[in-house]
């Protein structure tokens, strides 16, 4: 049968869709459960969390609980590394540990029929690690090892240097998850061992589950396979202290680069805060789309990038806005320009159009984000992470829509300072500094990467 081309294909009209029922639970041990079923595959996911994130690291055992994560799973239970590595891989499960600023993390997808052994081995490594003197060396040296590879690449770089300035070296959010060389060379065995009887425990922690299974087996597993677990930890008494954004330009130095990585950007409200729904359809119109305002000025109009995009970014405790790219070195200068100009005419507002453009694509693209294992789970966890309301996914597509050209338009006249942007530029400093006009962008220092962290 021959496809008419000239024919548009017919329209299927509105299609139903229904957001997943989420469950929550507490077991006898005080771990949370959140729990959603899904039976298009025999599939399970589950994340299971630690309110332990870098930024509790001490000051100097910064990269402590990102050594933690790396440890935690090298022997657990009646395993050894490699026993533990092979009893996973024999169920066919997908496992991983990490961690980020606030939370600790571990993944695991596996095949329902597998999901109770597969469950069992979870267990042990939340529960029963080993952390020997052995395997804490070998990941160590790793870390290092990994910390001299993304000190190498620009991008990493960037991102780093720029939350460091950003949010200031008084906030736990301006360090990197991995540390720095001095600060994982203070951490022993015993660090390790002495985070994880403070922080791993059933009610510092939270377990999401989706996936093909009966509810009431599942909860009873759970409270079989953690029924000895119940360590106890104190209540979380740290207090952040955020920096102010400033007008200023921090070059950091990487010799004869090419190409320059831009960030630029400011600090900004959390994500559970009442102007969330307004920023996600005004970061769509400035850079959250290839359409966006920025793209057509950088890449479309003067090919100064192949793509630049801005984003608002949510810590638990903390947010920012942020502008990234990559340009030629020799349009350092102008593409930095021509950001600046987008940001500062974005305070006049946006235009009918426009607000239309991004609600619709917003709403219609909604769905799509519950389509997986994955992504369910994922999204169950921004919710819990950010104490978000129950009926935060259910409500989304009706703030959305709720939202008119009045209230976005004086809403960012609000949230954009752009006399209080942050700029970091990477790349070779002479070539940058000779481009800066000193008055333009603010205040121009140079670093190198490497005494950065060694400032406190």
């Amino acid at each position: 049968m021959l496809i008419d081309r000239k024919k548009r294909p017919a329209s299927y009209g509105e299609v139903n869709f229904t957001i997943p029922s989420i469950h929550s639970f507490t077991l006898s041990n005080g771990l949370k459960i959140f729990f959603s079923e899904k039976n298009e595959l025999p599939i399970v996911r589950v994340i299971f969390f630690v309110n332990s994130g870098s930024r509790f690291d001490p000051d100097n055992m910064k990269g402590l609980c990102n050594l933690l994560t790396m440890c935690i799973d090298e022997g657990a239970g009646n395993y050894n590394a490699l026993q533990l590595a092979d009893e996973f891989e024999m169920l066919g499960a997908q496992f991983s540990v990490s961690c980020d600023p606030d939370v600790s993390l571990i993944s695991l997808q596996v095949l329902t029929e597998n999901f109770i052994p597969a469950l069992s081995l979870i267990s042990d490594v939340i529960t029963r690690p080993h952390f020997n003197d052995e395997d804490f060396r070998r990941e160590k040296n790793k870390a290092l090892v990994r910390l001299n590879q993304v000190k190498a690449e620009p991008d990493y770089v960037a991102d780093v240097s720029f939350e460091y300035f950003l949010f200031g070296k008084n906030c736990p959010y301006a360090f990197p998850v991995l540390g720095t060389e001095q600060t994982i060379q203070n951490i022993q065995t015993g660090s390790v061992k002495n985070l994880y009887k403070t922080k791993f425990a059933p009610s510092n922690s939270a377990m999401i589950v989706v996936g093909s299974i009966n509810q009431d087996s599942l909860l009873q597993q759970l409270e079989l396979v953690f029924r000895n677990w119940n360590l106890k930890s104190p209540s979380d008494q740290t207090t952040l202290n955020v920096g102010t954004s400033s007008r200023k330009v921090f070059i950091i130095n990487k010799p004869d680069s090419l190409q320059t990585e831009i960030r630029v950007g400011h600090l900004s409200s959390k994500r559970n805060e009442k102007d969330f729904f307004h920023k996600q359809i005004i970061n769509l119109v400035l850079g959250g789309q290839f359409s966006s305002r920025l793209n057509l000025n950088l890449r479309e109009k003067h090919g100064y990038t192949y793509g630049v995009h801005s984003r608002f970014h949510y810590f638990r405790e903390a947010g920012s806005f942020e502008v990234s790219t990559s340009v030629d070195v020799e349009n350092t200068s102008n593409a930095l320009r021509e950001i600046h100009s987008e940001i500062i005419k974005f305070k006049d507002g946006i235009s009918k159009v426009e607000l239309d453009f991004a609600k619709s694509s917003l709403t219609k693209n909604y769905p799509s984000n519950f389509e997986t294992y994955r992504q369910i789970a994922a999204n169950i966890f921004t919710r819990v992470l950010h104490n978000l309301p129950d009926n935060y996914f259910e409500t989304y597509i009706e703030k959305i829509q709720s939202v008119d050209l009045e209230d976005i338009n004086k809403i960012t006249n609000e949230i954009f300072y752009p006399d209080e942007l942050t700029t970091v530029l990477v790349g070779d400093g002479k070539k940058i500094f000779n481009q800066l006009n000193k008055k333009e962008f603010g205040e121009v220092m140079v670093f190198e990467f490497d005494d950065l962290f060694n400032e406190q």
